[in-house]
C-alpha cells in the first residue's frame, strides 16, 4: 500500500505538453532478473543488462520485494562496506533500521527515504526491526546506487533522512497522477533530497486511464520502472507491466498512460521515474565499491581489510534473530 497520498486537485500542477516540445522515444523495455541479496531477501535487478551509457550516473537499482513475509522470515543486510557512490533506499511498505560508522542512523519507515553518501568509505547495516521479524508483514522498497564523480569519490561520508512528510507533492496537468518528488527538479519544483550528482528521482501514481506528460531536463537521461499496474509509455504507446524498466531516448518530455482497467492487486499504475546528468567518466564496480580504476578498487579492498573504512561500534545494531530460531543455550 502506498504510504503517501494526497488530493491531486489541491496540489501544484506540472505543465502539459506545448508546441515545440520533443517527446522522448522509447529505446528499450526490459525485465531484470530476480535473485537474493544480503541475508537472503528477494530482489529484482531492475537495470541488469542495460548498457551503463544509458543509466549513467545510476549504477544499479534493486526492487526489494514486493513480499509478504511470514513470522520470522524478514531479512536485511549485516554490516558491510561502501566506497565511491551514494545509496538511496526508498520504502513503500515495511521498515528498515540503519546505522553506519560515520554517525548516521535511524528508522526508515513507509514512504521515507534514506540517502547515504559513502564517499571515502564507511560500514553500515540495514536490517528489519524486531517487530517485523517476529510478526512478519508486507515489505516493498528500492535501493538505488548513484555514482559520484572522481572529484567526490573521497568526500566525507554523509547521511540524510527524507521523511514521508518531506516529499514534494505535485499533480499532473489534469490531476490524474500524483507525483512524489524525492530529489531533483520537476517543472521548476525542487524535491528535498540533496545530491552530489544532478539527478531527478520521483514516484508517480497514475489513476486508471490517466496520462502523465512530464517535462524532463533535456541533458538528463530518463528511465521509468513500473512496479505495480499496467499501461503504455512513449509516443508509440508501448505496453508495460510490473517489473519493466523503460529506457527513453533524447527529448524534453516523457509520457506514460495507465490502462483504463487495472488488475486486482493495484488500482493505479505505480512508477519510479529517474534521470541524471551523465558523469561520463570510467566506472569500475566490484561488490560494494564503485571507483574509476581497477587500482582504486584494489585500494578500497585493502583499506576495508585494514579497518580504514571504519570499525563496527560497540553499541552496533545487529540483525534480529527470531525467538523460535535461537539456540536454547543463549
Amino acid at each position: 500500500m502506498v504510504a503517501v497520498t494526497a488530493d491531486t486537485l489541491t496540489l501544484p500542477r506540472v505543465r502539459g505538453a506545448a508546441l515545440g516540445d520533443t517527446e522522448r522515444p522509447v529505446l528499450a523495455v526490459s525485465t531484470g532478473p530476480t535473485g537474493f541479496e544480503g541475508e537472503g531477501f528477494p530482489v529484482r535487478r531492475t537495470m541488469a543488462g542495460i548498457n551503463y551509457r544509458y543509466t549513467d550516473p545510476f549504477i544499479m537499482m534493486d526492487h526489494m520485494g514486493e513480499v509478504d513475509y511470514a513470522a520470522g522470515e524478514p531479512r536485511g543486510t549485516n554490516w558491510h562496506p561502501h566506497r565511491g557512490f551514494e545509496t538511496v533506499t526508498y520504502l513503500i511498505d515495511g521498515q528498515f533500521i540503519h546505522q553506519d560508522t560515520h554517525g548516521g542512523g535511524g528508522i526508515i519507515t513507509e514512504g521515507s527515504t534514506q540517502w547515504m553518501t559513502a564517499g571515502a568509505g564507511l560500514l553500515h547495516i540495514e536490517t528489519p526491526p524486531e517487530r517485523l521479524v517476529e510478526e512478519g508483514g508486507l515489505f516493498n522498497g528500492f535501493q538505488l546506487w548513484v555514482n559520484l564523480p572522481a572529484n567526490d569519490k573521497f568526500s566525507s561520508p554523509a547521511y540524510q533522512p527524507v521523511e514521508a512528510s518531506d516529499l514534494l507533492l505535485l499533480g499532473s496537468e489534469d490531476g490524474g497522477a500524483l507525483l512524489r518528488v524525492i530529489a531533483g527538479e520537476v517543472d521548476g519544483h525542487r524535491g528535498p533530497g540533496s545530491t552530489h550528482t544532478p539527478i531527478t528521482f520521483l514516484h508517480a501514481s497514475l489513476a486508471a486511464g490517466a496520462q502523465l506528460s512530464l517535462p524532463w531536463q533535456p541533458t538528463y537521461n530518463a528511465l521509468a520502472y513500473v512496479f505495480a499496474g499496467s499501461g503504455t509509455v512513449g509516443p508509440k504507446r508501448q505496453d508495460v507491466s510490473p517489473g519493466n524498466l523503460v529506457v527513453f531516448g533524447a527529448g524534453d518530455r516523457i509520457t506514460l498512460q495507465a490502462d483504463a482497467r487495472q488488475d486486482s492487486r493495484s488500482s493505479s499504475m505505480e512508477v519510479l521515474l529517474l534521470g541524471g546528468e551523465p558523469i561520463r567518466e570510467p566506472m569500475v564496480h566490484y561488490g560494494p565499491f564503485v571507483m574509476n580504476s581497477r587500482d582504486e578498487l584494489v585500494q578500497a579492498l585493502e583499506d576495508y581489510q585494514a579497518g580504514r573504512l571504519g570499525v563496527i561500534p560497540p553499541d552496533a545494531i545487529m540483525p534480529h534473530v527470531p525467538r523460535n530460531a535461537r539456540d536454547p543455550r543463549d
